[in-house]
């Protein structure tokens, strides 16, 4: 794997550490092909950055779920512009311990062979693949995977940048009534996004979404929906810790290229897989993250189509879904144009609980 002093010549190069990027670590390395995956952060998983809740049919892709589930949830409530809520009953899935959701799957990444490299960013990648990290040494991958998250530098690298976005933050507070239900808000005040409180075990993560132009806004706003939960008595009058940070909402990317004689994949947030209206992507990523690490598998078994084919599987699985949450987003979004804003019918119609939001 070595090629000169600092410098090292992996199979594959994997850029993040997060779900995306342990379970391609995980695959290629399963597979006999030398991985060195980084991380910039000082461990997987930290800080957590997401509401936490995943579908249960995850379970599929990661049965060790069941082991950092915290609570099961079973269905979800609507709270247009705060009135009485519409139930979606059977929207069944896990609250997770995120922290130790990421944790698990870079352990499995390593016990697979992979080398995990934490505290340690990209410092620039070049038009011939070769990419310079943090410690000083230079990379010379044959395949190279971006799971990085939404502002993907291994994206940028091959022109592929998520152009929009939103901010969020949230705080973890204690709950005081037990609670089975993602609770969802949604007010013209939220501009691009939407307010929650979700629901895992003793505590809640209440949060809220605007689009980046609006970020100044976002403090005020929790503290707003901070205020009316604890008021009404469902969760404590302290929050014990605040998270936050962006969502890419703009759609799926194209998530393959080439540096060179370098084929490039990216997956995850880094390839725009994240859902538009929900925000949710932790079961986008590892599925992609999955695909990509056998395609590189594949390619480097000498399938030259395999990193093609990948791209067309990603469009085959979430293009529908994709392209009909960016469609609902862009509707609610044009109420906004001239000064306006959209009325509850508006907002009900671009969520997913909604009938109309199926809808041709």
């Amino acid at each position: 794997m070595k090629v000169g002093m600092g410098n090292e010549a992996p199979d594959v190069v994997v850029v993040g550490l997060g779900p995306a990027g342990s379970r391609a670590a995980a695959v290629a390395a399963d597979a006999g092909y030398g991985v060195i995956a980084i991380e910039r952060r000082a461990e997987a998983g930290c800080p957590v950055q997401c509401a936490e809740f995943v579908p249960t049919m995850i379970e599929r892709d990661v049965p060790g779920v069941r082991t950092v589930t915290r609570q099961m949830v079973a269905r979800m409530l609507t709270f247009t512009e705060f009135d009485s809520p519409d139930e979606t009953p059977d929207f069944r899935g896990r609250m997770i311990d995120r922290a130790a959701f990421d944790w698990m799957l870079a352990a499995e990444a390593a016990r697979a062979g992979a080398d995990c490299r934490y505290g340690r960013s990209v410092v620039a990648i070049n038009a011939d693949g070769t990419i310079r990290i943090s410690d000083g040494r230079i990379l010379q991958p044959r395949v190279v995977i971006g799971c990085d998250g939404p502002h993907s530098r291994v994206g940028a690298a091959i022109g592929q940048i998520n152009q929009a976005l939103v901010d969020t933050r949230q705080l973890t507070v204690p709950l005081v009534l037990p609670h089975d239900a993602t609770d969802i808000f949604l007010s013209a005040d939220y501009r691009g996004g939407y307010g929650w409180l979700f629901p895992k075990g003793a505590v809640a993560n209440v949060g809220v979404g605007v689009v980046m132009e609006e970020r100044q806004r976002l403090k005020p706003l929790l503290a707003e929906l901070f205020t009316r939960l604890s008021a009404s008595g469902r969760i404590g009058t302290r929050a014990f810790a605040t998270t936050g940070g962006a969502i890419p909402v703009g759609g799926r990317l194209r998530s393959i290229g080439c540096l060179g004689a370098v084929p490039v994949m990216l997956a995850g947030d880094a390839a725009g897989l994240t859902n538009p209206v929900t925000g949710a992507g932790i079961a986008s990523a590892v599925q992609s993250g999955t695909l990509a690490g056998r395609a590189a598998v594949d390619w480097l078994g000498g399938n030259v189509t395999a990193v093609g084919g990948y791209e067309e599987e990603l469009g085959d699985i979430f293009g529908a879904a994709l392209d009909r949450a960016l469609r609902r987003r862009r509707e609610v979004l044009a109420r906004y144009q001239g000064g306006g804003r959209p009325d509850a019918r508006a907002l009900t119609n671009g969520w997913i609980g909604s009938s109309n939001y199926w809808a041709a």
